[in-house]
């Protein structure tokens, strides 16, 4: 009987915890659909535009940037062009002769000949030179393009930042000077203070809002500019201030590896071996190339004669270019030789920007660091000269001089983050590297 008993509450022992199972699958599902509806309904921060996105899409709206494919085909094409058996394509030559127009006695010629041209001594593989350095010509140039566009957006850009900073600085200091002329406007009804210091905080508070306006303005030109060289709607409103500074670059930087990688070097270096590929490529071509003719001729002298069959083979060979070949000569040489000066001149020329924009990094790190001590001390006083003034142991004037004070304090210590940001960002542009 007892055995019974237990092979009978077996089954349902077993049926109760599957159905507890079957209970906990499903409320465990119903938790991750929740928290699935839960993520997809929450909604996704806006992408802020860094400098990097700005630059790219400054860079994808340029000319330079929308003909890249083209001119890469025109090399890739000019390089198989260099690989060829034959500097031109090969041409066919068909004729016939007969007399049927005048004596009609049955004289009929026909010949089919190809021309080939022929490379001269030395002319394929100063091609193949050449279309190598154009290759490469293009690639540089469009990275010394990149280089200039970034320029332009570096200072379009931070201007933009700081006239931002400009505006969060007036703004700030138009809540303090307002919080001020209420507290004044509190001690004028209770007899404190008389109607002129009244005067003076809502003068204070009305500059302070010429102020904002005057940035706002500001702001507002400097993010047109910007919109109209990324053409980026989606720019961050004003008070938002999202991190935008670049990375610093070594502090030592190798000035040989620096100087031989720039954009610009670069793009001079492949110009002028370019123009060095000319010059050889120009003093290859004394003449026209020369034609190899093969050509079979089939023909008869009057009715009834039979035709016969001949084969010709020729070669054309043309006279020097003479004044010519030395003109394109001459030209070659002077622009390899120009090229040469121009780009001794810009390894100079960079070479004192790039000491110059680290200098003016350091100069405005020092200045950053005095900006704060100056920010903190005057926030310091100003606690003080409030306390003070509350108590009535300071007058309004003094109260609103170390407010603007203080405030001008604040404006120097936020210019002074962007003027070193900025700095940086130039130091990275004069090094030749690409906003990141």
């Amino acid at each position: 009987m007892h055995r019974r008993r237990s092979l009978a509450a077996g089954p349902r022992q077993q049926l109760g915890r599957t159905s507890l199972n079957l209970a906990l699958a499903a409320l465990l599902a119903g938790g991750l659909v929740a928290a699935q509806a839960q993520t997809s309904a929450a909604p996704s921060e806006p992408n802020r535009p860094t400098l990097r996105s700005a630059f790219e899409a400054t860079w994808a709206r340029q000319p330079e940037a929308q003909a890249l494919a083209a001119r890469r085909d025109a090399a890739r094409a000019q390089a198989q062009a260099a690989q060829s058996l034959t500097p031109e394509p090969v041409a066919m030559e068909l004729s016939t002769k007969t007399d049927r127009l005048n004596r009609n006695l049955g004289t009929r010629e026909y010949e089919v000949g190809v021309a080939i041209p022929l490379w001269l001594p030395g002319e394929r593989g100063r091609s193949q030179s050449l279309a190598d350095a154009e290759w490469r010509s293009v690639e540089s140039r469009a990275t010394a393009a990149q280089l200039r566009v970034a320029a332009t957006v570096r200072e379009a850009w931070w201007s933009w930042q700081r006239a931002r900073a400009e505006l969060e600085a007036a703004r700030g200091q138009l809540d303090n000077v307002r919080r001020i002329a209420a507290d004044v406007g509190k001690r004028l009804k209770a007899g404190d203070l008389a109607r002129a210091d009244q005067h003076q905080a809502d003068g204070a508070v009305a500059a302070a809002e010429a102020a904002v306006a005057q940035a706002e303005s500001a702001l507002t030109a400097a993010q047109q500019h910007l919109r109209a060289l990324t053409a980026m709607p989606d720019l961050v409103p004003a008070g938002e201030i999202a991190p935008t500074a670049e990375p610093e670059p070594s502090a030592s930087p190798t000035p040989t590896v620096d100087m031989d990688t720039h954009a610009e070097l670069l793009a001079l270096k492949d110009r002028a071996a370019v123009a060095e590929g000319t010059v050889a490529l120009a003093a290859a071509q004394t003449r026209a190339n020369p034609e190899l003719t093969i050509a079979a001729t089939r023909d008869r002298g009057t009715y009834g004669e039979s035709y016969q069959q001949t084969f010709t083979v020729g070669v054309r060979i043309p006279f020097g270019g003479g004044a010519r070949h030395d003109a394109r000569v001459a030209a070659a040489r002077a622009e390899a030789v120009e090229l040469q000066a121009q780009m001794a001149l810009e390894r100079a020329r960079l070479a004192s920007e790039r000491e110059s924009a680290r200098a003016r990094t350091d100069a405005a790190r020092a200045q950053l660091a005095a900006a704060e001590r100056r920010a903190l001390l005057a926030r310091e006083s100003r606690g003080f000269f409030d306390k003070s003034f509350r108590l009535g142991e300071t007058d309004l004037p003094t109260r609103l001089r170390i407010e603007a004070e203080a405030a001008d304090a604040d404006r120097q210590v936020a210019r002074a983050r962007i003027e070193l940001a900025a700095a940086i960002s130039g130091w990275r542009q004069a090094l030749g590297l690409l906003p990141q």
